[in-house]
């Protein structure tokens, strides 16, 4: 079984990268977020897990940290009707901020899931009850980036106002992140810090 590589990475796309390795080139499904930050001809290391597939025989997942590779397989194992490439996009969405994702769940806040990380409401509430007993045992990188529910009560109304102006869910979530970071005022009016994320998107 394949633990680990480490190689040249040769091609990617938008959720894989074929990386070689001792003259062999092994393809890799990874997080859509890491691949934007592999440069080809660059060395890449991934941690790896295994799945077989009737249709395409072992599958490789990679992941930059192990903590990503137990997350992934918590997502896998605990969530129902998840398979691998499902626990993929979760897991893709869920490292925006490990921490405050574990925080959400832990919270059993399906508003940040959905404003935040982008889940449907369905998969929110199938995340929280599926993991909420689940996550103590999860190994945690970093800090947490966003005042969660109560703290920050005007985050939905900020991501339904950019909505309605035209931009993506992305491109709020995006501003909206940026602000936290940045110190935005939760006790600010509501027209102020969407004046704010709109600079922000406008830059």
């Amino acid at each position: 079984m394949i633990a680990y590589l480490t190689g040249t990475v040769l091609e990617t796309r938008e959720d894989g990268v074929i990386l070689v390795c001792g003259g062999v080139g092994y393809e890799i499904n990874i997080p859509s977020s890491a691949a934007t930050e592999l440069v080809q001809g660059a060395d890449a290391s991934f941690y790896i897990a295994e799945s077989i597939s009737p249709y395409d025989g072992t599958v490789l997942y990679g992941f930059a940290h192990k903590e990503d590779k137990e997350l992934w397989y918590l997502f896998k194992s605990a969530i129902p009707n998840t398979g691998p490439k499902k626990a993929l996009e979760y897991l893709n969405k869920a490292l925006r901020s490990v921490a405050d994702f574990h925080h959400a769940i832990i919270a059993r806040d399906p508003k940040i899931l959905t404003s935040i990380f982008g889940f449907t409401a369905k998969t929110a509430e199938k995340l929280i009850n599926s993991l909420k007993d689940k996550m103590d045992g999860v190994s945690i990188q970093g800090e947490t980036k966003i005042k969660i529910a109560s703290e920050a009560p005007y985050m939905s109304g900020v991501l339904e106002a950019l909505t309605a102006l035209g931009y993506s869910p992305a491109e709020s979530r995006r501003a909206m992140e940026k602000l936290q970071t940045s110190g935005v005022k939760p006790t600010d009016k509501l027209e102020n810090i969407v004046k704010e994320a709109l600079r922000v998107l406008t830059k």
